[in-house]
């Protein structure tokens, strides 16, 4: 499938590129509308990405002008406050719409949907593909390696964490306390290039306001009282290699300041410090909360919010993946036996069906303390009785 990505903003059109390359399609890019339109008119796309707030020319006038000329289907990019406007394009004759940040559920699904006979690419871009294809079937599934699952949810999830494992698009995961968001952000970066060199972790919940710069930038000898010598931060122990800011959220607006510039110019400051240090870091963050309503509240920032999604991966809820839990049950109560030395005790089919009818407000890590909550209270068989005594 021949594919044009008309927009303004060129870490959309990489990060979609990416994807939609690895796909096996041919992409070609306009960076305004104007551009955009020349290209329709004298190329045949079978499918065009088109932004709607663009300079020059709009994507609304875009998509009216180009099948006023011929027919070729248009999905519009919409950003945040233009979704009634995306909606109005659908009257005007696109077929789809697809929000900013990117959700790749939605990017390829609607690859998937209008794909037709692929066009034979040339040599080199099929030497490409076919190189990119070996080297993901060497990965042998690392995404899967790391998370139990089966279910179709889960099944996407993995594909999608190896398209953009192998990109140095910046990655924000969302999804509800105990998913396993931080397994997500690890797979990312075995995955990648960098997966030789460091992979550094922060909890931006778990560390007090006043020290989360002096943890992320580092200190200079003296900054501050207990400053007794110097310290390099998270982002320079990083260097080369992947930067994991979860629960980002809570992150204090002045930090949030700080990550944004480093983000923007590869710098940071240590605090007491006055010497720029260059950094060379993939950003990988996450949040359980819904960043559009912290930014309307004024808790986060608007621009860090986009710098940090370029992809959006959503990790799905236990209670959307309940195919899963038998499996997970036994990987659990396999993991706490062996580490316990006692015998690992047989699930009945109905306290599987009690366990899976379930609401699992905690997710992945309640079923878990679950689990092992069983495997110290039942002897060789738990029953549905057991299920009902011991899980609250």
């Amino acid at each position: 499938m021949k594919v044009l990505i008309i927009d303004d903003e060129r870490a959309i059109r990489y990060s979609m590129r990416d994807i939609i390359e690895y796909e096996g399609h041919f992409v070609d890019e306009a960076s305004d509308g104007k551009e955009g339109l020349e290209k329709v008119i004298q190329n045949d796309f079978d499918l065009v990405f088109c932004d709607i707030k663009m300079p020059k020319m709009d994507g609304i006038e875009v998509l009216e002008k180009s099948l006023s000329k011929k027919t070729v289907r248009f999905c519009m990019i919409s950003g945040h406050g233009t979704i009634e406007t995306a909606v109005e394009c659908l009257k005007k004759g696109a077929k789809d719409y697809i929000e900013k940040p990117i959700d790749l559920n939605k990017l390829v699904s609607i690859l998937n949907q209008y794909n037709i006979e692929q066009p034979k690419l040339s040599d080199a871009k099929t030497k490409k593909s076919s190189k990119n294809q070996n080297k993901n079937q060497e990965s042998t599934n690392i995404a899967s390696s790391l998370m139990v699952g089966c279910s179709k949810p889960m099944i996407e999830m993995f594909s999608f964490i190896e398209r953009v494992g192998q990109t140095e698009a910046r990655v924000l995961i969302t999804g509800e306390n105990g998913t396993g968001k931080e397994i997500v952000a690890k797979a990312l970066h075995i995955i990648s290039p960098r997966k030789n060199n460091p992979f550094v972790e922060v909890n931006c919940a778990a560390i007090p306001s006043e020290l989360i710069e002096s943890e992320l930038f580092g200190h200079e000898k003296g900054a501050f009282t207990s400053a007794i010598k110097q310290r390099k931060g998270n982002f320079e122990q990083a260097d080369n290699g992947t930067l994991f800011l979860d629960e980002i959220g809570d992150m204090s607006l002045s930090a949030q300041a700080k990550v944004l510039r480093a983000l923007q110019e590869n710098k940071i400051q240590r605090v007491g410090g006055e010497k720029d240090i260059t950094v060379n870091v993939r950003v990988i963050a996450a949040t359980n909360k819904d960043l559009r309503e912290e930014i309307a509240k004024g808790n986060f920032r608007e621009d860090l919010y986009h710098r940090l999604s370029v992809i959006v991966i959503r990790v799905p809820s236990l209670n959307e993946r309940i195919d899963d839990i038998p499996l997970l049950v036994d990987f659990f109560l396999d993991e706490y036996c062996q580490g316990a030395n006692i015998e690992k005790p047989k699930l009945t089919s109905q306290a599987l069906k009690k366990l899976q009818s379930r609401l699992w407000s905690g997710n992945v890590r309640e079923l878990k303390n679950a689990t092992e909550r069983l495997a110290i209270l039942c002897d060789s068989q738990i029953t549905d009785k057991d299920i009902d005594k011991y899980i609250i």
